[in-house]
């Protein structure tokens, strides 16, 4: 019974969760801002690292918590470079 509920519930949370990064892409797209546009890079790359969490846990791979690891460092440096940009024009002082 708990390896059922575990398989619908993983395969609910991957569901929500593409359907947010769907969202956060149309937001990307149609953001009428820069900081709008820089917030929704921050969602999808967020939701990436979580799927990639979600189906390590479907599979049961050690890879693919890595993977979410690496896409948390350099998207979270990628946030503060593109908004240390916008605060002062240039990223390297």
């Amino acid at each position: 019974m708990s390896a059922v509920l575990l398989f619908w519930s993983v395969l609910i949370a991957q569901l929500l969760i593409v359907m947010a990064m769907g969202l956060a892409v149309f937001r990307l797209i149609r953001g009428p801002r820069a900081q709008d546009r820089i917030l929704a890079i921050d969602t999808v790359y967020v939701n990436a690292m979580l799927l990639l969490v979600t189906l390590g846990i479907r599979t049961g791979s050690v890879l693919y918590f890595e993977a979410a690891l690496v896409i948390g460092l350099l998207g979270f440096v990628a946030t503060l470079a593109l908004a240390k940009f916008l605060m002062r024009g240039e990223v390297i002082e």
